[in-house]
Parts: C-alpha cells; structure tokens; sequence
C-alpha cells in the first residue's frame, strides 16, 4: 500500500500559515485560492497537506509522562508540568492550542467547489477526509481544554477574535463532521495512513467513550467490527516494530519514512548508554498494575508475589513494553540499579549518573525494542499507533459494562485481548458484577495501552466511588523508583534485579482545576480578550 508520508512533502509546499501575531488562534493559508485551486491534484495535495502534525507523535508518545504510569525529567519539553501538576497560564507545557491544521481543512471545504474533478466521487471523498481530520482535531482542543472556539473564515487576526464556544457544542460540532465524513469517506485507507470508515468511527468511538456517552461509543466501536477489517495481531510486540506496520489489528497510524521523513523523538525515549536521553519513561506505578501471570493481581498473590523481584511471573506484556533492570539487552544485562558495574566503571544508566539516564530505572520497550532495527535512532521510520483494533474491543467492552453490566460477550472480548499474550481467561465468578467487571477493565486498558497516550484522559474521565477523578489519587504524592542490586549469578533474569527499597524521584499533586489545561497567557489570552482562562489557573 502507498504511504501517507511519500505525499506530504508535496502536500506541505502548498502550505504555508501566515506570520500574524494570532497564528495560535487563526491561522490563515498564504496562497491565494485563485491561483490553487485549478486541478484535482490541488485538493488532493491540500488535504494531504491536512494531515502534517495532526497525529503528532511525539505528543502521543509523551502523554502518558502527564499520568501515573510515565515520567518526562526534562521541564523545557513540556510535559513534566502535566506529570507533576505546575501547570499554569505562564506555565502551560506541552500545549494542544492550535488551529492551522483546522483552519487547512476550512480552506479544503471554502474552496474545494472551485475545481472541477473528473474521478467519480473523488471530490466527496476529499470532503470527507477534511471533515473527518477537522472534528479529530477538535476533539483533541476540546478534551483538553473544555471549550474552544469554532472557527470559520477570517481575514483578519481582529475577526477571529472570538470567544469559546462550549465544550457541548464542540461535541456537536463534532458529531456533525464526523457524521458527513462517513457518508463518503474511503471504506479502505487511499494509502497507508491515510483516514478511512474506520479511523472515523474509531474517532467517533474514543470521543464519546471519553464523555461517557455509552450508547454512542458502543455503537461506533460495533461498526468498525462489523467492517470485518481488522483483527487481533497474534504477535503483540511485532505492533511496535519496524516489521508490523502493516499488521491487520492497526486501524490508523502515523507514517514515517526513514531519512526522508523521521521521526527523531524514538531517540530521545532510549537510555543513556543507549545514546538516548530518556525523556519518556515509564514508572514502577506501571510495573505494579500488571497482574501475576496466573491472573492475581500482586496484591492477591500473597506468596507468589515477592517485593524483593518484583518482575518475575507476571503479565507478559510487561515484558513486551518494558525494558527493566536484569534483562538480556544488547547482549549483555541491562542494569540500572548498581551505581558501579562488576569492573568497576560507573554505570552510564544509573538514573542519578546523568540527566540523560532514566530517574525510574526503567525504559520503554515499545517501538525501541531490537534497537538494531534503527540505522539511526534519531531518524526513524517508526510509525506510532492512533487507533488500533484492541481498543475497539475494549470501548466495547467498558461501554457494554457500564450500560448493562456483564455478559458473555463482555468477558468474550477481553478474554481475546488476554489470550493473545497467554494470560487466563477472565474468571466470571470473580469479576461478576459491573464494579468488580468496571476495575478489570480499568487494569486492562491501562496494561494493554501503556505507553500509547491514553491513561491521563482515562484517569480523568474515570471517577472513583466518590466520585472524584482517580487521577487526583493516582496523581498525587511521591513518585519512587525501586532501588537495589543486580545479582549477575541469577539465571534468570526476572529475578536479577534484587530491589531493596526506593527513591522519590519528585512530589506530584494533581488538583481539580487540572481537569482542563490552561490557556497560555501571552500566546492565548493576551492576544484573544474574548477568551476566558479556565477556572483555577
């Protein structure tokens, strides 16, 4: 199949935003519309050129640092004040604000009348694609900061100076493009990449299982089952290589072409006697959720669990996403705990030695693991996951729960999710109600999706008994890491690792107001009087 990214060099050189001081609120296209907008090619190249950054993934690979299962050590990155809750309006991180890649899809549609297209339905299938692309990215504005505005066509930076329209009609702005995208949208991608049925409704199923709108998501996730499309990889690791790009269980990935158009953040995930600088990492928060492999969780697993390796027998997919002290790495065992290695020479990877060293002791092994597929790890090929089929089962699975509570189909889903890494089936008998069923599948989203930047928009949408967002429990107080020895005579290497206590890496509080994200004062607020701050910031 063609790839997305062999079309964007074209596509971008026919983009260009204005320099204006209010880009970040309306930014407008350079080229004139009347000497653009001639042929078939022109609207294609234009939506193709739709696609630059909006699936982002550096930010995706980053998100997970702003939760309870990632850590980002460098502040000038932008993700660190998500992790430890110092967001504010001089202080934003990582922003999402961002209107170009909307405002491209509004020049799609004002101007897309013009051509004349000489393909059978090429034209609706383009509008389509522009839709859809515009209700994602105003899906991502809108989970985050709970309102924006809904803009249209602006000559000037004076005219977009418009207030926020509601976070319900966004949603419904939403809706509506996702609804006319798939009247005429592509049953199958046009090229790799690009959006198709089921990116739509996978769009369409994460927005409103995010809004707790049941229904809707089940609906939407039932749809992409129902293309017959998709289906489970039996090799979940080979999601995260080179060699699995094409797998069948991926719905919508970001495209990269090694040395033409790389992607560089892979590098920066790597230790640092891996040449990396560990900025994304994950944190033994993670280690702790994954169950045993007979499926108790540690907490149950009185006897089978031993604190002192805490990596033995459990889930194998920590294995498979995480790269931890004691394990074959490279050819030799990788360590992170002993400050001095068996010669004697310092230990590169010892999280205190440099800053580029993991403070969590721990490392990411998708998409880095072999390290040997990269030529170059700061200018990859690797093509970082949006919307794969596990998370379709399940949405479908949490929002059956939590419309009707559990059934055979429920249990059916998740047991194909487990299966695939040969954990157990799910015992019915132990998860039979909904809260006991709702925990499960809780555990399971987290442990499946680790390190695919979809645990702090799920700890902010799930409510404990109380009703407060886990994440002001999970979010708050002292993130450790373990400390302890390696113990080169252990064959095995599970049990290398011989943790003797821990260390705070730093103090974390997650206050309510950290719902939504601020607005940046200078580049927000200071340029658009019409925008309110969100409250508490």
């Amino acid at each position: 199949m063609k790839r997305l990214s062999t079309y964007l060099l074209a596509g971008i050189a026919l983009l260009s935003a204005s320099c204006s001081d209010f880009l970040d609120t309306a930014p407008k296209d350079a080229l004139s519309p009347a000497t653009t907008w001639k042929t078939e090619t022109d609207a294609e190249s234009f939506v193709v050129g739709c696609y630059n950054g909006l699936l982002d993934p550096s930010s995706i690979l980053y998100l997970d640092c702003g939760s309870d299962i990632g850590y980002n050590n460098f502040s000038w990155e932008g993700w660190r004040p998500w992790g430890d809750g110092s967001l504010s309006s001089g202080n934003t991180g990582a922003s999402f604000y961002d209107f170009a890649i909307i405002r491209r899809c509004n020049t799609v549609l004002e101007n897309i009348d013009n051509v004349e297209f000489t393909t059978a339905g090429k034209k609706e299938e383009l509008i389509a694609e522009a839709k859809a692309i515009r209700a994602y990215r105003y899906f991502i504005m809108n989970w985050w900061y709970g309102g924006v505005p809904i803009i249209g066509s602006y000559t000037t930076a004076e005219e977009a100076q418009v207030p926020r329209n509601t976070e319900a009609e966004v949603r419904e702005q939403i809706a509506q493009d996702l609804d006319d995208a798939l009247t005429a949208i592509n049953t199958t991608p046009a090229a790799r990449g690009r959006i198709a049925k089921g990116a739509v409704l996978a769009t369409k199923m994460r927005e409103a299982l995010y809004y707790g709108d049941w229904q809707k998501a089940k609906d939407a996730a039932q749809a992409i089952i129902d293309l017959k499309q998709y289906e489970l990889d039996s090799d979940y690791e080979n999601l995260f290589k080179l060699s699995g790009v094409d797998s069948k269980e991926i719905i919508l990935a970001d495209q990269r072409l090694e040395s033409v158009f790389g992607l560089g953040v892979i590098g920066q995930m790597y230790n640092n006697d891996d040449a990396g600088w560990s900025s994304i990492v994950p944190t033994q928060n993670l280690v702790d959720m994954y169950e045993m492999d007979n499926g108790l969780t540690k907490e149950e697993a009185t006897g089978y669990y031993d604190a002192k390796h805490p990596f033995a027998n459990r889930d194998p997919r920590m294995d498979m996403t995480i790269l931890y002290p004691g394990q074959e790495w490279r050819g030799k065992i990788l360590n992170t705990l002993d400050e001095k290695l068996a010669d004697g020479s310092k230990n590169k990877n010892f999280p205190t030695y440099t800053d580029n060293a993991s403070k969590t002791a721990l490392t990411w092994a998708k998409y880095l693991d072999p390290y040997e597929q990269y030529s170059n790890i700061w200018n990859t090929a690797a093509c970082v996951i949006i919307f794969r089929y596990a998370e379709v089962l399940l949405s479908w699975a949490e929002a059956e729960n939590e419309l009707n509570g559990p059934s055979d189909q429920v249990y059916n889903y998740i047991d194909q999710i487990r299966e695939r890494v040969g954990m157990p089936k799910v015992v019915r008998t132990k998860y039979d109600t909904q809260d006991k069923l709702r925990e499960l599948i809780r555990r399971e989203r987290c442990v499946e999706f680790a390190g695919e930047g979809l645990r702090r928009a799920d700890i902010l949408r799930w409510k404990d008994a109380g009703g407060k967002m886990l994440a002001e429990t999970l979010m708050s107080g002292d993130l450790k890491r373990i400390t302890g020895a390696i113990n080169y005579s252990e064959t095995d290497p599970y049990k290398r690792a011989e943790v003797t206590g821990t260390a705070t890496i730093e103090t974390r509080k997650f206050a309510p107001k950290n719902r939504y994200l601020p607005f940046s004062q200078t580049d927000v607020l200071d340029k658009n009087p019409n925008i309110k701050q969100n409250p508490g910031y």
